[in-house]
């Protein structure tokens, strides 16, 4: 069974940062791709980060390139993401999301096939 565990979210002041944490069981030693999203109230799922265990190839979208950084151990199938100077508008559930083909490399939430339960990162 294969399953995400996060880590890491809750409240922060605007202009602080946070950092979250995500580790991947039960792939059987593939390397795969692992991704960040993340869904405000009202708003659709978005993707922000992603990164490949395979390559370490990084993708950011653009509304937060400079703020956020993913990274990842490839031997663990875990990955981080460290957010900084937050706004009220970063507030939201984020999502870790995997899939066993470690190139995808995009925010297509259809191409990953596990997902973690979120963690809620609120800024007031």
């Amino acid at each position: 069974h294969v399953q995400l565990v996060e880590s890491g979210g809750g409240p922060v002041q605007p202009g602080g940062s946070t950092r979250l944490s995500c580790a991947a069981s039960g792939f059987s030693g593939r390397k795969v791709s692992m991704a960040w999203f993340r869904q405000a109230p009202g708003k659709e799922r978005e993707g922000v980060a992603t990164v490949s265990t395979l390559t370490g190839l990084t993708v950011y979208d653009d509304s937060v390139k400079g703020r956020f950084t993913i990274s990842q151990n490839s031997a663990k199938n875990s990955v981080w993401l460290q957010i900084s100077s937050l706004t009220p508008e970063d507030t939201a559930m984020f999502y870790c999301a995997a899939d066993s083909y470690p190139c995808f490399g995009g925010f297509d939430p259809d191409d990953y096939s596990v997902w973690g339960q979120g963690t809620q990162v609120t800024v007031s």
